[in-house]
């Protein structure tokens, strides 16, 4: 199941591009940077809709746009990582 957003009837897309979002001429506010790279955004449009829109907008030479299955952690994905990789065997 999709994680969707009850009230506004929107989905969350995780979205992986090659650029840096921040530092476009024309940034969007509505993608917020999980880490370099890594975005998520609400939206009720389709996952070819966000996609395209996306690729119109920033041209990245490389995008993925994935529905989330989940509601994201309250950890960033940054310190999520950290944490995993302490927990590691070495």
């Amino acid at each position: 199941m999709l994680a969707t957003m009850a009230s506004t009837g929107t989905i969350l897309y995780l979205v992986h591009l090659d650029i840096d979002v921040a530092a476009h001429p024309d940034p969007s506010p509505d993608l917020v940077e999980l880490s370099p790279g890594l975005y998520l955004t609400e939206s009720a449009r389709t996952r070819s809709q966000v996609y395209h829109a996306i690729k119109r907008r920033f041209s990245p030479r490389r995008l993925l746009v994935a529905p989330r299955a989940h509601s994201p952690a309250q950890q960033t994905a940054r310190t999520s990582a950290c944490g995993t990789a302490r927990g590691m065997p070495r």
